[in-house]
């Protein structure tokens, strides 16, 4: 080989060697979403709003200008003829919520986009990878399918209980299917469908996707949600076969008259369209109507969410959902009523297995009684694997304790009977897990098996809503850790279609007053704007049109008390989308009746003070270990305090909101009722000379606190009086509900005690969190005193006494925060709490613009601190130190680092401006 071969190599791999180099520091767009989904089909939004990501390594990377591409087909798209939308570029540097402005789109229409960006230095970068999504039934005339099923119970079985005395209400699966033909070659096909309450879909044999728990909760007289298939590839010229399987759910409730209010809609229905388009350009739609067949003689014999499933193999119907299938027994569906109310697509991410869990140990504590643990208080159910004669009937209980000699504690679970049974076939080894039942548990009992069963007999498979990840947080001090674990399986387990209260006893419902501000730390572990979009959605279908809106929404239990604190979640929540996701949709879409809210509620204010409030500060520590609530007058709050201040907040929130929307005479309104409230608040019960509101209970000093209601002058009179209930009161354990639970953190480490905050977190003495874990605890418990408490109300899986400790983790420890002003982290503010013997925290947010990370650790007298700020975003940075002139970045004094700027002109607030980047700082304490 010659020199000049050499060279040429050389000067190859030189070339290849920037390429590479180039390559990585171009900014890449990325991540596009349609209504935050990746490529979702079927949605209903005739102005879906577009969001993106930039990817880059190179620091200061911001958007300058866009371009968006909207094409009808894949290859217009490639090709460049956006013949939907061309916005050509466009100055800005918005990437999330863009809303789209071309051609109307029409009902099934697909849609195919790709984005491109110019970055800081005006050069364009490389086209995304394409995207798509498409739309669903836009208008009620686009439905030409019909409501069908079986509106009659079948008989009931031997062994039905009575429902009066706790038992409950059987009704097998309906099984349906169509035969049809399709004369051609097909090009697409597209199910629109819903089969309450839940409901798998089958063609030729094969379920299609895999949700399950489908489709999403609702008020079914309001809102009826639907969910849409691309099935072109499961489709073939010639004979086809639809088949569905419609399970109980919600619809036909787990119970009619206990608890005595619970709402019930009817028996299981079904409206599908199938929707073919040929390849020659004609079209062809399969409805349901009188033509399907059903039957309720398969093997599902009974399905409840409380109560279990029950599955006989020897009644399978193999087969049934493909071509040329022999019935027996089946016969012609019947039309029935529509359940009332508007179709809408499922715009969020359905329910899924997510998970599956190993058992860690079983016990034989009976004879053929055996006791499995998995290790984790979990959602879900399981999966049995058995080899055994035909008939025989394997059962499987559920708890999240047990007993002291080994047996389920099942009292907390009230009437739920949640056990799963299962009848062999006996043919060979035989595998098998529910579809319409779901339960919490720990701990299994397993009777009737064939035999002694391994450890690997069962598996626990894990049930939620497949909401993404959003983030992880740990830290130097193992309880908090511990703590961070219970908290994340605890919400993770309570995610079903709708934040709900508790996953194992007969209750399971979206209580509002356990979310109304826990939910925003949530934000921080699960990517869920849209699940909340869709609660929010339920407490708008739940508003009475005089402006009342119940404790619980869905409102299968319609609990109408013109409470504050609790509805107080329709406000509340979404100022937590908008901080978090920069979601000001939410807002205006659901103003008007927030508006209706506010003056329904108003009408009860009484000398400048809002006595409605239903619940107290529910779950104070009591002080007997048997007690479910305090009755020790001096740990209550009282219920003019909670509504008063509750109602202040929401007021405040509501001028924002106006603000927003451009309603300055609302904004001017509210602001003044607000005033009102204040000063109503602070004549009746604050009481200057002990620096105290009312009787001084915790509560009582928290919430005037967290929403600014403290005369100056009062101010730091009132937080020394609650620092000295919590430091002599009740010795730095916590002394709140969940009221005042949801803001107890914050209030401290604002007001300059977060090694308060810290050491309530930490302890492992009753009442905290770490008492839970000490306790054996892996999900945060109802009760502070679970162990002990009376089992009416004590579940294992309550994400509600949660409070603000998940935003105080992310948010002060971390340092990672959205500012309010520049909303959807488009500027963090990032503020970390070096507290106690905390050594390191690390956490990571993956916002709307790109992944987040906060990582200090403290090494002798030095802070070091790595900081990730994605792309387009940007961050004012505090150090905690004093010594302002040791900052470095990269080994650098801060002045010679380019594109870092001093907050304020000056060093002495501690404080960075940052764009975009990777950086590593030191500072000295």
């Amino acid at each position: 080989m010659g020199t000049n071969m050499h060279h040429q190599i050389g000067l190859s791999l030189l070339v290849m060697a920037l390429s590479v180099v180039s390559a990585s520091a171009a900014p890449h767009v990325i991540s596009l979403k349609c209504q935050s989904l990746n490529n979702p089909l079927g949605i209903d939004q005739p102005i879906p709003l577009l969001s993106w990501q930039i990817e880059s390594d190179q620091r200061g990377q911001r958007e300058t200008a866009y371009q968006i591409l909207v094409a009808s087909t894949p290859d217009k798209l490639k090709a460049g003829h956006a013949d939907l939308w061309d916005t050509g570029k466009v100055a800005s540097d918005q990437s999330i919520e863009v809303p789209y402005g071309g051609s109307k789109l029409t009902s099934g229409e697909a849609v195919y986009w790709k984005v491109r960006i110019w970055n800081k230095d005006g050069k364009a970068s490389a086209w995304s990878k394409p995207a798509y999504w498409s739309m669903g039934l836009l208008n009620p005339s686009d439905w030409s399918a019909k409501w069908i099923g079986h509106d009659e119970a079948a008989p009931a079985s031997a062994s039905e209980q009575d429902e009066s005395k706790g038992g409950g209400r059987r009704l097998p699966a309906r099984y349906l299917r169509k035969e049809f033909t399709a004369a051609k070659p097909i090009r697409r096909a597209m199910v629109y469908f819903s089969g309450l309450g839940s409901s798998e879909l089958y063609v030729n044999g094969k379920k299609i996707g895999n949700a399950v728990l489908s489709p999403a909760l609702s008020d079914y007289t309001k809102r009826v949600y639907y969910v849409t298939y691309d099935v072109t590839d499961s489709l073939k010229k010639g004979e086809n076969a639809l088949g569905v399987i419609l399970g109980n759910g919600r619809f036909y409730a787990p119970r009619s008259n206990y608890p005595t209010h619970t709402v019930s809609y009817g028996y299981p229905k079904l409206l599908l369209q199938l929707q073919i388009e040929y390849a020659d350009g004609s079209a062809n739609t399969i409805v349901s109507d009188p033509s399907w067949h059903l039957s309720t003689n398969g093997p599902i014999l009974a399905n409840n969410e409380y109560d279990g499933e029950e599955y006989d193999a020897r009644r399978e119907m193999t087969g049934w959902s493909e071509p040329d299938y022999k019935e027996f027994n089946w016969n012609s569906a019947n039309l029935v009523d529509a359940p009332g109310g508007i179709m809408s697509a499922e715009m969020m991410d359905p329910i899924r297995v997510t998970g599956t869990i190993k058992p860690i140990s079983m016990h034989e504590v009976h004879p053929g009684v055996f006791i499995y643990d998995l290790g984790q208080n979990m959602v879900g159910w399981c999966r049995v694997k058995a080899t055994g004669a035909a008939g025989q009937t394997v059962s499987m209980r559920f708890a999240e304790r047990l007993q002291p000699d080994g047996t389920l504690y099942v009292d907390n679970l009230r009437s739920a009977r949640v056990t799963d049974r299962y009848t062999l076939k006996g043919n060979s080894t035989e595998t098998w897990e529910p579809r319409f039942t779901y339960h919490g548990f720990r701990f299994v009992e397993l009777t009737g098996f064939p035999g002694k069963p391994k450890l690997n007999s069962i598996e626990g498979r894990v049930v939620n809503d497949d909401v993404a990840s959003a983030g992880d947080f740990a830290c130097s001090k193992p309880i908090l850790n511990s703590i961070y674990h219970n908290i994340v399986w605890g919400v993770r387990g309570n995610y079903r279609s709708m934040p709900t209260d508790c996953p194992q006893r007969d209750e399971r419902q979206g209580w509002m007053g356990d979310r109304s501000a826990e939910c925003r730390g949530e934000t921080y572990i699960f990517q869920n704007r849209n699940l909340y979009a869709k609660w929010v959605n339920d407490m708008a279908d739940a508003q009475h049109a005089d402006g009342s809106v119940p404790d619980v929404c869905p409102a299968y239990w319609p609990l109408y008390n013109d409470d504050v604190v609790w509805p107080s979640t329709f406000v509340i929540a979404p100022n937590g989308m908008l901080d978090q996701f920069g979601d000001t949709r939410t807002i205006q879409q659901h103003y008007p009746q927030m508006v209706k809210w506010i003056d329904r509620m108003s009408t009860y204010i009484t000398d400048n003070v809002m006595p409605r409030d239903q619940y107290g500060d529910w779950c104070v520590p009591p002080e007997d270990p048997k007690l479910i609530h305090s009755k020790d007058p001096a740990r209550q709050t009282a219920k003019p305090i909670l509504g008063t201040t509750y109602f202040y907040h929401c007021l405040q929130l509501m001028s924002r909101y106006a603000t927003l929307l451009n309603h300055p005479e609302d904004a001017k309104r509210f602001d003044a009722l607000a005033e009102r409230l204040k000063n109503g608040l602070n004549k009746q019960f604050l009481n200057r000379n002990l620096g105290q509101y009312d009787n001084g209970a915790q509560t009582t000093s928290v919430l005037p606190l967290a929403f600014n209601m403290v005369p100056a002058d009062a101010h730091q009179a009132v937080f020394n009086h609650l620092v000295d209930k919590i430091t002599k009161g009740t010795d730095m354990h916590i002394g709140t509900g969940l009221v005042g639970g949801q803001w107890l953190n914050r209030v401290l480490t604002a007001n300059g005690r977060p090694d308060i905050a810290y050491a309530i977190a930490t302890q492992t003495t009753y009442p905290s969190w770490g008492y839970m874990v000490e306790h054996g605890a892996t999900t945060v418990w109802e009760l502070w005193n679970g162990d002990t408490g009376d089992p009416g109300m004590n579940s294992g899986n309550h994400v509600m006494l949660v409070g603000d400790l998940t935003i105080w983790f992310y948010e002060s420890l971390a340092g990672i925060k959205p500012d309010p002003m520049h909303p959807g982290f488009k500027h963090i503010i990032m503020r970390p709490t070096p507290v106690g013997d905390l050594t390191w925290v690390k956490a990571t947010h993956n916002g709307p613009y790109g992944q987040i990370l906060s990582e200090w650790k403290h090494e002798g007298n030095k802070f070091l601190w790595h900081v990730i700020v994605p792309p387009n975003s940007s961050a004012t940075l505090y150090f905690p130190t004093s010594d302002t002139q040791s900052i470095q970045e990269g080994g650098k004094q801060i002045k010679d680092v380019p594109d870092i700027t001093i907050a304020n002109g000056t060093l002495s607030s501690r404080a960075l401006n940052i764009p975009a980047g990777d950086y590593h700082f030191e500072s000295h304490f």
